[in-house]
């Protein structure tokens, strides 16, 4: 599976950006698939930043609950993050992940695919 992101760029703080990552070369169904964007500062760990179920719920890390949105679009293969009052702090390259799926007879499928990642920077 290769996932390939756009929409990263510079931004002020208070802006907004929207990221896109859109998945192909799966046999799988994309609607099954767990979603995640993680981030990864410089000089720090990566971060999971929010997460999406084949059922459309969503989970978010504490510090972007209520300025983030994630989404998906299974009929484009593809993933979303609607990031809002950007703040300095959000700096950091995003990555798309999928780390697991169901497969034929409801069998949990466990993956690690990774986009290539995009720098989201936002200046005071």
């Amino acid at each position: 599976v290769q996932l390939v992101e756009s929409g990263g760029g510079l931004v002020q703080a208070g802006g907004s950006l929207r990221l896109s990552c859109a998945a192909s070369g799966s046999t799988y169904t994309f609607n099954t698939f767990h979603l995640n964007w993680y981030r990864q500062a410089p000089g720090k760990q990566r971060e999971l930043v929010a997460a999406i179920d084949g059922d459309g719920g969503a989970d978010y890390a504490d510090s972007v609950k209520g300025r983030f949105t994630i989404s998906r679009d299974n009929a484009k293969n593809s993933m979303y993050l609607q990031m809002d009052n950007l703040k300095p702090e959000d700096t950091a390259i995003y990555y798309c992940n999928i780390d697991r799926g169901t497969g034929r007879y409801g069998l949990e499928l466990l993956f690690d695919y990774w986009g290539q990642g995009t720098l989201v920077t936002v200046s005071s």
